[in-house]
């Protein structure tokens, strides 16, 4: 595996074959989909961190969908890659179905985890709220928050790894690179899902508070063709929670979709 700097981005870059390109929420890094990448071998696997979050710095301008859509774009350029399968978690959703809409000769296939198309207005007021907060008291609060209101009792009650990756995501996260993630995503707006052409799945939990099984359905009929894929047991953080569901559920549609 090499790392790789492009411009606002650092990314993971693994394998040879079709590019996979993996895009995390907010408060994640190129680590959400570590437990996938030994299950995609033939594939080249890149995994960048978003700018201001993981390794990647905060640049001076605002964050915003679009300009993380334009940053992982000029990252599949810098590759050589022509086109490639996306694959999102959360935030990044949102940011792989702008990039299938603005450029859908680039992607392959849509993959999406906790699929969003736009927080609700409820949502939208507590982004900016977590931004202010994790300006002024930084990130320990937030990641205790999320970690007992976003991942299943069943992962509290058998999997402490992953409740403990997922705080310590948080945790690592830079405080005002957080902030300006969240308030990019309390300005997110939803994409025309009619110019969305790739195949595309979508993945979530029966326990996912933030991406419910009622909202992917919803964002699964408006894209064409769309197939959801509802996880036991689940919350929000599916490529953790449900490392071997996701990834065994991914390299299928993946095979299924390689042209």
């Amino acid at each position: 595996m090499a790392t790789i700097s492009a411009g606002s981005i650092v990314a993971d870059v693994a394998g040879d074959g079709p590019a996979i390109v993996m895009v995390h929420g907010l408060g994640g890094t190129s680590n959400t989909f570590q437990p996938q990448v030994s299950g995609l071998s033939g594939y080249r696997v890149v995994r960048p961190d978003l700018p201001g979050s993981g390794r990647s710095p905060v640049p001076f301008e605002a964050l915003s969908i679009g300009s993380f859509a334009e940053s992982v774009m000029s990252l599949i350029r810098m590759l050589g890659v022509s086109n490639a399968h996306l694959v999102g978690h959360s935030l990044g959703t949102i940011v792989c179905q702008k990039i299938a809409a603005d450029q859908p000769g680039m992607v392959l296939s849509l993959t999406l985890f906790g699929g969003l198309a736009e927080p609700p207005d409820a949502a939208r007021t507590g982004l900016l709220e977590r931004a202010r907060k994790a300006r002024a008291e930084g990130l320990a609060d937030i990641a205790d928050g999320i970690v007992a209101n976003t991942l299943s009792a069943s992962t509290h009650e058998s999997k402490p790894e992953g409740v403990a990756f997922v705080r310590e995501s948080l945790m690592r996260q830079n405080p005002e690179g957080y902030a300006r993630t969240c308030e990019a995503l309390a300005r997110a707006t939803a994409v025309d899902a009619r110019m969305i052409s790739a195949p595309a799945l979508l993945v979530t939990g029966d326990s996912d508070p933030v991406a419910p099984v009622s909202m992917a359905q919803a964002l699964a009929d408006r894209i064409s063709g769309a197939v959801l894929s509802t996880l036991d047991r689940c919350g929000h953080w599916a490529t953790i929670e449900k490392a071997q569901e996701c990834t065994r559920t991914l390299a299928e549609f993946l095979r299924r979709n390689d042209r």
